[in-house]
């Protein structure tokens, strides 16, 4: 390392404790023109200035600006799939507000089960509950899309367990987004692209900059986004053997909208800093978006009911609409004393709020005088943290001090349920989605409070560990501890090895303790339900034998190997075992219908269906067809491998970058808890609640493996790009049966730019994203809904080929 003390001493100093950014860091541009580069300094998973990728005891990625703009998303969270071959990030369509506000996953677990930071300090979650049938159903995890691109410096990604280090929810990793800080320059693009179908039609206007006042003491950056989307359509033909009758129109004819929603989308940000003394400072950040998502539901055909064709002679497709409003702000202090302690007090709040409209829809228990259009209620999230972090340099007679870590924090939260407009969900609601019922409203919050300490030290030359310990109470389920023990050893500059073993854990999120409604869906027989999800803690969960939620508990370890055996080449190789008690699932739908086909036939189906609606019906509950709940039912184990390479080749007035990694993940399910009895007392209608739709979709329902390749070249006036991303195979697990099931291959997808700098300020680009125009598999047509759902939700890249698009920016 050879780093001398008093260089070591003057960094500890200056660095933010805990895991805030210092405004230095902030400042500081992505070093080197990769996407990852091993020199870059982190401020991820240490306490400790100066760490660099390379000297980190944690796996970590870095993702640059460059990296996030080089393909034609203006989506965080496709960006980061698209550069990070841990990170799975599919577009799932008609799955209701999950189609508009879609989960991403690291390392194949939960999405609710990463953390997002800011700046180092903890992101709100969204609102949003994900309760249908997508990859990270069950999950309410933190919405990416709504931070700007036009405002990241850089991502780190922490691809390790670090609970102890940041609390609850990281158990696959931790995402910190810095934002940019810098006192001067700036950018402005305009982007526009469509599908090579004709469809998805986007048009983008982004920019920075940044303003340094008070003779060079303060500094502000401010970002602007402003996105408009249009929808795609990869909807295919009916082909059942009945047309003209029931949901389904004529043979042939696309009524259905399945692809990305509609988005009109606007986002702000500024981040600031002012040096108050030489020894302290204070910083903000502020962010706010709305983003309107409109996304359709399913077909309604002109019979679908005797009132449709007064609505609708030809049919209709609801159109759910969500507008989401996210607001956030950070403010702090933070300094530094002359006997090596710095210090960081700091408020943070998030908030984020989604209303939601049903338009284009019709209640049917109104008659004629139905409204086509409704205000269905909306869900809240509120956050308030306060953190106080401490670091101290310590002699303790090492080669280098060491850096003890210290520190609170108290976190508020609140989430609320509001109920709809009455003629949203009166009788049988709106169609597509009905809206929240005023008994079904919701008002919950809690508060908890956390302790921890940390010590990190050179203990020589080629040695370096951490310990860290976390205590975590909160008001609604209890407390829980939490411990990382790290090392790394160098046995040369060129090859090294780190290590990890960490406890974590996980709080039950307030809308999965909370969430209550009955929403009208569709099963592949063009059956529809009115399914009811309920409060564990409610009378009918409790019915049905549910317990109180508790928190999700892991164990993870991890091993890896660093190596740089030349300056311009950089590899990494690290392999990990994560395991999760208590895993918290949406259990699968008890379907209590004495009318569906599957009841009907039965004698002792339909006695169960009958008695669960008779039961229900005590309870003052009529008109569910379908029941579910949340349940700490599960245990998993998660094994991978990721392999991360960087190559630079400079040549005569020119460079060529090459970047190649590959992620290995597979989770098994390795105790499923025994069905209590007042469910099992309903076993002719489930085999469990935990059925093979579900076990599938967590063990196989995203790709095991994802390969990407990079070369970028950079000449004087050409940039030339090319990515091929290898996703893996993936399976869909019906809960129809076995003989449904479906393995989707493997498939490559390349994308390609090309951009021209007529000057040092201006760029042109142009490109497209899966250049091939590649599609996964088609389904299956028993999983397909007669034809019109040909892809799957699952797919890790989509559905909608090609994507052309064109680029004009200008910095300076």
């Amino acid at each position: 390392m050879n780093r001398k003390t008093h260089t070591l001493c003057a960094a500890i100093a200056l660095a933010l404790a805990g895991p805030a950014i210092t405004a230095q860091a902030q400042d500081t541009p992505a070093a080197g023109a990769s996407a990852r580069t091993l020199d870059t300094l982190i401020v991820t998973g240490t306490r400790v200035a100066e760490r660099t990728v390379a000297q980190s005891q944690s796996p970590i990625d870095i993702i640059t600006p460059e990296a996030l703009t080089a393909t034609g998303t203006g989506e965080l969270a496709t960006a980061l799939a698209r550069a990070l071959p841990s990170l799975n990030f599919p577009r799932p369509a008609l799955t209701d507000g999950t189609s508009g506000i879609r989960p991403a996953q690291l390392r194949g677990l939960s999405p609710d089960q990463v953390l997002i930071l800011v700046n180092g300090k903890r992101r709100h979650s969204s609102a949003q509950l994900n309760v249908n049938g997508s990859i990270g159903r069950g999950s309410s995890a933190t919405d990416l899309n709504a931070i700007p691109i036009a405002a990241i410096e850089r991502v780190e990604v922490l691809r390790d367990g670090a609970s102890a280090q940041y609390g609850s929810d990281a158990i696959a990793g931790v995402v910190n987004i810095v934002l940019k800080g810098a006192a001067s320059g700036g950018s402005l693009a305009v982007d526009a692209g469509q599908y090579s179908a004709g469809d998805g039609n986007k048009y983008q206007l982004s920019g920075d900059a940044g303003v340094g006042f008070a003779d060079g003491r303060g500094a502000v950056h401010v970002a602007a986004q402003i996105t408009d989307q249009d929808y795609s359509n990869r909807a295919g033909p009916y082909q059942g053997s009945a047309p003209n009758t029931g949901n389904y129109p004529d043979i042939g004819q696309k009524t259905f909208i399945i692809g990305d929603p509609q988005v009109q989308a606007n986002a702000v940000s500024a981040n600031g800093r002012f040096n108050i003394t030489d020894s302290v400072s204070a910083y903000a950040t502020a962010m706010a978006s709305n983003r309107d998502i409109t996304s359709f539901a399913f077909y309604r055909s002109r019979n679908h009911n005797p009132l449709t064709a007064l609505f609708y002679p030809d049919g209709f497709v609801p159109q759910i609409q969500q507008d989401s409003r996210d607001r956030s702000l950070l403010a702090g202090l933070k300094g530094s004393t002359a006997g090596g302690l710095a210090w960081d007090v700091s408020y943070n709040y998030g908030y984020n709020k989604i209303d939601f409209h049903t338009d284009n829809s019709v209640n049917y228990s109104l008659g004629a005088a139905s409204p086509t259009r409704f205000h269905d209620g909306a869900l809240e999230y509120t956050q308030n943290v306060l953190n106080a972090d401490f670091t101290q340099s310590l002699e303790l007679g090492l080669a280098y001090p060491a850096a003890l870590s210290f520190g609170a924090e108290y976190r508020q939260e609140k989430w609320n349920q509001s109920p709809g407009a009455l003629d949203s969900y009166i009788g049988g609601g709106a169609q597509g989605f009905g809206g929240f019922t005023a008994e079904n409203a919701v008002h919950a919050d809690r508060d908890s409070y956390a302790l921890y300490a940390g010590l990190e030290a050179d203990l020589s030359e080629k040695f370096s560990a951490g310990l860290t310990a976390r205590y975590e109470d909160y008001s609604d389920f209890g407390d829980a501890v939490s411990g990382k023990l790290s090392a790394r050893y160098a046995f040369t500059d060129a090859v090294a090895l780190r290590a990890t073993a960490s406890t974590g854990f996980r709080a039950p999120s307030l809308s999965q303790q909370n969430y209550q409604v009955i929403t009208s869906s569709v099963d592949s027989s063009g059956v529809f339900t009115q399914r009811g999800t309920f409060p564990a803690t409610s009378a009918a969960a409790l019915a049905l034998g549910a317990e109180p939620l508790k928190q999700e508990e892991s164990t993870s370890y991890s091993l890896g190997l660093v190596l740089q055996p030349t300056q311009n080449l950089y590899l990494t190789v690290d392999a990990y075992q994560i395991e999760i008690d208590d895993r918290i699932v949406l259990s699968s739908p008890l379907n209590i219908d004495p009318s569906a086909s599957a009841n009907a036939g039965v004698p002792a189906r339909l006695a169960a269906a009958r008695a669960a609606q008779d039961l229900l019906a005590g309870l003052g509950i009529n008109g569910v067809t379908s029941f579910n709940y949340f349940t700490n039912a599960i245990d998993t184990r998660t094994r991978g491998v990721d392999v991360v390479a960087s190559y630079t080749q400079p040549l005569a007035a020119s460079a060529l970058e090459l970047t190649a990694s590959y992620g290995y993940s597979k989770t098994e399910i390795t105790h499923i808890a025994a069905d209590p009895a007042a469910w099992s007392a309903f076993s002719a209608l489930s085999p469990s609640r935990i059925a093979r739709d579900e076990i599938g979709r967590i063990e196989e329902g995203y790709p095991h493996n994802k390969a990407i390749l990079n070369g970028t070249w950079k000449g004087q006036k050409w940039d030339l790009g090319l990515t091929a991303t290898r996703y893996g195979s993936f399976t869909n697990r019906p809960s129809s049966g076995a003989a449904n099931d479906q393995n989707f291959d493997a498939n490559w997808v390349l994308d390609v730019s090309a951009s021209y700098r007529p000057s040092q300020q201006w760029k042109l680009t142009v490109g497209a994203d899966n250049v091939l125009d590649q599609y996964p598999d088609r389904s299956l047509f028993a999983n397909s809904t007669f034809g019109m759902f040909p892809y799957s939700n699952y797919s890790p890249y989509g559905f909608n080929g090609a994507y052309v698009y064109g680029r004009i920016a200008y910095t300076w």
